[in-house]
């Protein structure tokens, strides 16, 4: 890991092929059957939906990780497949278009596919991990910061509050309210519930303070 970036060799990408598309999304994808969401695994190379480019080797090379940019997500393909009546469930895999398969920041594919979507839906983008949300303590799941903006995320970084893994996440967070993202929230996905019940949850990352 390099500022809480995955380096990945071939090995490595044999091993998340099997494990990112197979295991979990297959698992993820029987549970919301369960539940009567018409759920699709896929990958980012079914169907083309997202194409990435194999980072570049500078200082570091991070082997086969793939980078998006504005042109990897085909917003109406995926349209196409919701019109349809299904739930696309995608596994951190892109491609490059000429058959390699690449490991890719699952926040960035998150991230990435909120905003091609926001040119459509009202869409809110929710990172769930293993705590209620960004806390000032680490080891105190009561230090939750409820909200942050641009400035309060760049002061956070530099009293070192946030970094490492919580990096590219709140990175890709800003950049998604940026590019049309009504709302992204990061917290613990036990309190999934709280949507439902219109309840607060977690940390929201808001544009400015008004």
């Amino acid at each position: 890991m390099v500022d809480g970036r995955r380096i990945t060799d071939i090995e490595t990408l044999r091993v998340v092929t099997m494990v990112y598309g197979g295991l979990i999304n297959k698992n993820i994808v029987a549970q919301l059957q369960r539940f009567g969401n018409n759920a699709i695994g896929l990958t980012g190379a079914d169907g083309d939906f997202i194409r990435a480019k194999k980072r570049p080797v500078k200082k570091i090379d991070y082997g086969f990780v793939g980078d998006l940019d504005e042109n990897s997500i085909k917003p109406q393909n995926l349209i196409s497949l919701m019109d349809a009546g299904f739930t696309p469930v995608f596994c951190a895999l892109t491609h490059d278009g000429a058959g390699q398969l690449l490991n890719t920041n699952a926040d960035t594919i998150a991230s990435a596919l909120a905003v091609a979507l926001a040119k459509y839906y009202h869409t809110t983008l929710i990172y769930c991990f293993e705590k209620k949300g960004v806390l000032k303590d680490i080891n105190d799941e009561e230090s939750l910061i409820r909200e942050i903006d641009p400035q309060y995320y760049e002061e956070l970084k530099e009293q070192q509050v946030i970094h490492s893994g919580m990096l590219p996440k709140l990175d890709n967070a800003f950049t998604a309210i940026a590019r049309g993202v009504k709302k992204v929230i990061i917290g613990h996905s036990n309190d999934l519930g709280n949507i439902k019940e219109h309840q607060p949850f977690g940390t929201n990352l808001i544009e400015h303070y008004l």
